[in-house]
């Protein structure tokens, strides 16, 4: 062959390479067994032209055994004299035997081993950068079993930089406009820091909200010294936080000497008794606040006389809102005793505070004997009896100031609706009233409705969740159609049914002062739609809101009432509720093509839900 290498195993083997004619030889320093078998390993050769290109190929590699007649015969002869001894006995294999086949192969192995790493690194172009690149890239990385943390350091720099240009925004915010509402933005503390500083010299700012970001009583901190210096906010919404009652302690403390804000709002804030009793030490100084509204804390009976005490000094605060709590009968009449002499409170809800009869009695009997006129009472949801809607209806009877009376979610039953109708005959005051959630039959309503016959005063009546029934309905609706001067009437879960649809219909024909009729699920059906639609088609100057959700009405209806709205050239009505129904495509599409076409007619907009 042409240039070639050979390697031959023999008692002093011999490696010899040849590249490009040249010989190059390398002697194995060990000598083999007479019984050794040999190899010769035929290497063909390493070719490297540089002129054509710059590329080494293997071409190829050969492996044959090497044999000569000396080694055969030899090796016949050992193979028979093995057979022999075998014959006799099993002897132990010598260990010069054990290395003369040992040894070759695993020189042979060796060298192999060697060639092939130096081909593979000559042959295989070697990865540019890898390893440089894979290491810059890791560089710098924070590795964390957290979620989301294994990040590059500059991306927490980066969301460093742009929660300081929101809060630069909000910042900007509070210096340009009068009303700035950054409720639900989560900003913490860190971000109250900041964004109090605006707060400082501001004189733009006059109602800010910050609700619901996650502030505690660490945060209030941050108005130390600012709002004493701030005289233009006059409403501060601190509401949804958790500041609790240091946070409470530390908010009234700044606020002891504020002369600006006039409303503050602290809803849902984690308030306890100590947090109460700080605010009323707060109102007691305090000269500037109007509305405070404590709603849905934690203030019980202790709390509740707190507030009371500050109430016989405080001779600015208007409106009071502790909705929710834990005040009882025994807060009720502690606040009765702090209302005794007080003559600046105009409203006062305590909605949710399980007051009961003897709380009311209390209440009332403190607020018979004060001095001060009250337009607002809310007792919603205290539990109050018949027995507790007599004190009320004795206080109402008296009072000359009273605008607003709710005792939604109570349970007067007939009999207190009786008492409250009674009261009502003589006040001349009350111009919202409240009585629905109290179990009022058809008897009840009556004598409601009754006093609308001679009282022109009631402009908003809310008798919904009580099963009047149609007969309850007929009652009111008689009187309604040529007496009173309601504009809100709420009838929602009346199970007034198709029939009393009926009657509220032949009522609509005639009355010229509801302009909201709020009907939700009283099981009307598709008859009752169909009677409400004839009456739409008279000319109703007054009815604006039309409130039909929950009726079970389906495609029948809805295209009854659809050829009314297109039949009445003038009609008045600007929204209307059909929700929570059984209208499909077509009914809804009856509905659609009236609404345009009251728009084109009277290019009124008319707002159809459904």
């Amino acid at each position: 062959m042409g240039s070639s290498s050979t390697f031959s195993l023999c008692s002093h083997p011999t490696v010899n390479f040849e590249f490009n004619g040249r010989k190059v030889g390398y002697g194995l320093q060990k000598s083999l067994s007479s019984s050794s078998s040999y190899c010769l390993i035929h290497i063909s050769p390493i070719s490297i032209s540089s002129r054509r290109r710059k590329c080494v190929q293997l071409r190829r590699v050969t492996v044959r055994a090497a044999s000569s007649s000396s080694t055969g015969s030899r090796r016949s002869m050992s193979t028979r004299r093995v057979y022999k001894e075998s014959q006799a006995q099993t002897p132990a294999l010598p260990v010069d035997r054990i290395v003369s086949f040992v040894v070759p192969a695993g020189a042979f192995v060796v060298i192999s081993f060697v060639l092939w790493k130096l081909v593979e690194k000559i042959l295989l172009p070697k990865p540019a950068n890898t390893t440089s690149e894979e290491s810059k890239s890791t560089q710098g990385l924070k590795w964390s079993i957290a979620a989301g943390t294994n990040l590059l350091p500059g991306f927490g720099a980066k969301i460093e930089r742009e929660s300081k240009l929101r809060l630069n925004d909000f910042a900007k915010e509070l210096r340009s406009f009068s009303i700035v509402d950054m409720s639900g933005r989560n900003f913490g503390d860190e971000g109250l820091f900041f964004l109090a500083e605006s707060l400082a010299y501001n004189q733009t700012a006059e109602e800010v909200n910050f609700a619901a970001n996650g502030i505690t009583a660490d945060g209030l901190k941050a108005f130390d010294g600012i709002l004493q210096s701030n005289i233009a906010l006059k409403t501060l919404n601190l509401s949804g936080n958790a500041i609790g009652d240091e946070g409470a302690k530390c908010l009234c403390d700044i606020l002891a000497n504020n002369s600006g804000i006039q409303k503050l709002q602290l809803n849902s804030t984690g308030l306890g008794d100590e947090g109460a009793k700080a605010i009323g030490e707060m109102l007691k100084k305090n000269s500037t606040l109007r509305v405070l509204e404590l709603n849905n804390n934690l203030i019980d009976y202790s709390g509740f006389s707190g507030l009371a005490g500050s109430l016989l000094e405080n001779k600015t605060l208007q409106s009071l809102h502790l909705n929710g709590n834990y005040g009882g009968a025994l807060g009720a009449a502690a606040l009765a005793k702090g209302l005794e002499s007080n003559k600046s409170l105009r409203e006062l809800y305590l909605q949710g505070n399980s007051v009961g009869d003897e709380g009311v009695r209390a209440l009332i009997s403190g607020l018979s004997l004060r001095k001060g006129k009250l337009v607002l009472l809310d007792l919603a949801n205290n539990s109050i009896t018949a027995r507790g809607a007599f004190h009320v209806a004795e206080y109402v009877k008296k009072s000359k100031s009273l605008l607003w009376l709710n005792l939604y979610m109570n349970d007067i039953k007939d009999e207190g609706a009786e008492k409250i109708a009674e009261a009502l005959k003589e006040n001349r005051s009350i111009t919202n009233v409240d009585l629905g959630g109290n179990d009022i039959h058809a008897k009840g309503i009556s004598a409601i409705a009754e006093v609308l016959k001679d009282n022109s005063v009631i402009t908003s009546l809310e008798l919904g969740y009580n099963p009047i029934g149609p007969e309850g309905a007929m009652a009111l609706a008689e009187v309604l159609k040529f007496h009173g001067n309601v504009k809100d009437l709420m009838l929602g879960w009346c199970q007034i049914g198709a029939k009393g649809a009926e009657h509220f219909a032949d009522m609509l024909k005639y009355n010229s002062t509801i302009s909201t009729l709020d009907l939700r699920a009283n099981g009307l059906r598709d008859e009752g739609a169909i009677c409400l639609a004839r009456s739409l088609k008279v000319v109703n100057e007054s009815l604006m809101t039309l409130n039909l959700g929950f009726n079970e009405i389906r495609d029948e209806g809805a295209f009854s009432i659809a050829q009314a709205l297109k039949a009445n050239e003038d009609v008045r009505l600007t929204s209307l509720n059909l929700a929570s129904n059984f209208l499909t495509k077509l009914g809804q599409t009856a509905l659609t093509d009236a609404r345009d076409h009251v728009f084109e007619m009277t290019e009124k907009e008319l707002a159809v839900m459904f």
